[in-house]
């Protein structure tokens, strides 16, 4: 019997949606987060508690998990879980008032540029932020996910190397908090580097969960999974129809991770749990409605 985990597939219609140029009316998001729910993902990051000012797209997370609250899905056994990104306490406080939500996100930049502009804070505020946050998640008996963001580099001439990402994820696992997601923010990572720096931070963190968020094109997508999956990776995040990227970082990004192009693939190695076609052929009928040009 195998002792290879599973891939946790990790759905982000937040992420896909957050710098869709239009606004999407939260009805829409409500059928299409719920088909998501129905598809088998293991986690769905759904929305986020930011500033509406800073992020419009995202102004109605309360009123889409108000609504998700009442579904009889999010009572099932084994259902996806519910990530919302948070940016601070207060945000924080303002998600894990919801039962339904299991995990919170939080993303911590190793480039100080991207940290101002994504959080506005500097990197050691937001490590105090991350403190705060933790404490209010252990109160709370939920998780904390700490995204990496700018793991593969950065385009602003900000100090890089691979020591700064190792460094400030010692620091942050000495919080107890055991999962990270090691984000590819603009496209930027090769093969070779995602393989050097996740197989580094599986080995030192061997009891921990080493996620990545790739953002990547059709040429070279199956060569960053790949590269991830031989460094002891199974935990991956995607979006359906390929769409997303932080409009925080002010630049014209590569899409996230075809969620379409990893589910085929993963279960072709057997590494995917089966999941509701039917469902899934819905949520990209969905998909296709909302993100339509």
């Amino acid at each position: 019997m195998s002792n290879i985990p599973n891939i946790q597939l990790v759905e982000c219609p937040r992420d896909a949606m957050q710098g869709w140029k239009t606004i999407i009316p939260t009805e829409k998001k409500l059928a299409y987060i719920n088909a998501l729910l129905d598809v088998g993902f293991h986690t769905i990051d759904f929305g986020s508690f930011v500033s509406a000012k800073a992020i419009p797209q995202m102004a109605d997370t309360k009123a889409v998990i108000e609504q998700l609250s009442q579904s009889d899905k999010l009572k099932k056994p084994g259902r996806a879980r519910l990530l919302a990104i948070v940016a601070n306490a207060r945000g924080a406080s303002e998600a894990l008032a919801w039962n339904a939500i299991d995990d919170l996100g939080f993303p911590f930049s190793v480039s100080p540029t991207f940290q101002s502009r994504n959080t506005n804070s500097s990197t050691a505020e937001s490590l105090q932020r991350v403190e705060e946050i933790q404490q209010q998640c252990i109160d709370k008996k939920k998780q904390l996910v700490i995204y990496i963001s700018m793991a593969f580099g950065n385009p602003y001439g900000d100090p890089y190397n691979e020591d700064v990402v190792f460094e400030w994820v010692s620091r942050i696992a000495a919080l107890n908090i055991n999962t990270f997601s090691l984000a590819d923010t603009v496209g930027l990572a090769n093969p070779d580097q995602v393989n050097r720096i996740t197989a580094y931070l599986v080995k030192q963190f061997p009891s921990h969960t080493i996620g990545v968020h790739l953002h990547s094109t059709a040429k070279n997508w199956k060569e960053k999974i790949d590269a991830a999956l031989s460094a002891g990776c199974y935990r991956f995040d995607g979006a359906l129809k390929g769409i997303g990227g932080c409009p925080m970082a002010n630049d014209d990004l590569v899409g996230n991770m075809n969620s379409e192009w990893m589910i085929p693939y993963f279960t072709e190695l057997g590494r995917l749990s089966p999941l509701n076609q039917p469902a899934l052929d819905h949520s990209l009928e969905l998909a296709g409605e909302i993100f339509n040009g």
